[in-house]
């Protein structure tokens, strides 16, 4: 990902929080017949290695985890990202030479990826990533609420992801490179959008 100097995080813990906070995450591997990607949601567990360790699972039927894989595998997380209008940057009143652009937060995650489907770590995996999204209702479901026998059987149909993270890229482009009149247009402009991805870019539009 081309990650221009004004754009770059460096922040690990800034690029956790992104990772946590990402829905759906794009799995990219390479092989000789080109890349293959999988949406799946991803759980990251930040204090295994030096830059944390991704688990994900994907369904057994899935040819992606059996395709030949040169190199390292990506994991794209996007955080929000919003269009950004040029009729918002105070500077337009000076010259007109002004064009749209977009604020987006994304990190890429690189490392060898590892496929596998013990069951006790795929239960580990599944379990993970229902407690982390269920953490937020009012009476969340858990794994064990369903019978045993049906959960391992469920188990037999997915493969499990594991990806230690080798090398990130994390750009956070939320209009650094405008001076504080544009920024403050961006941010105004954003927070009265009915889109609430708008309304999340507008709160990480510096000051």
């Amino acid at each position: 990902m081309y990650v221009p100097a004004a754009f770059r995080e460096e922040d690990l813990a800034a690029i956790h929080r992104v990772m946590r906070e990402a829905r759906l995450v794009q799995l990219v591997t390479a092989g000789p017949d080109g890349p293959i990607a999988t949406p799946l949601p991803m759980l990251l567990a930040a204090d295994e290695g030096e830059q944390g360790v991704l688990y994900g699972h994907m369904a057994r039927a899935n040819p992606h985890w059996r395709a030949s894989v040169t190199g390292h595998a990506l994991a794209i997380f996007m955080g929000p990202d919003a269009y950004v209008s040029p009729s918002w940057y105070a500077s337009k009143q000076a010259d007109g030479k002004v064009v749209p652009t977009w604020n987006y937060v994304s990190v890429h995650a690189y490392g060898p990826v590892e496929f596998f489907d013990d069951a006790q770590r795929l239960l580990q995996v599944v379990s993970g990533l229902t407690d982390r999204h269920e953490a937020a209702r009012e009476a969340p479901w858990s794994v064990s609420d369903a019978p045993a026998d049906y959960i391992a059987a469920m188990l037999r149909g997915i493969v499990g992801v594991r990806l230690p993270i080798a090398r990130i890229d994390a750009k956070r482009k939320m209009s650094q490179n405008r001076g504080a009149e544009d920024r403050a247009g961006v941010r105004a402009g954003l927070a009265a959008s009915d889109d609430p991805t708008d309304r999340a870019a507008a709160t990480l539009v510096p000051r």
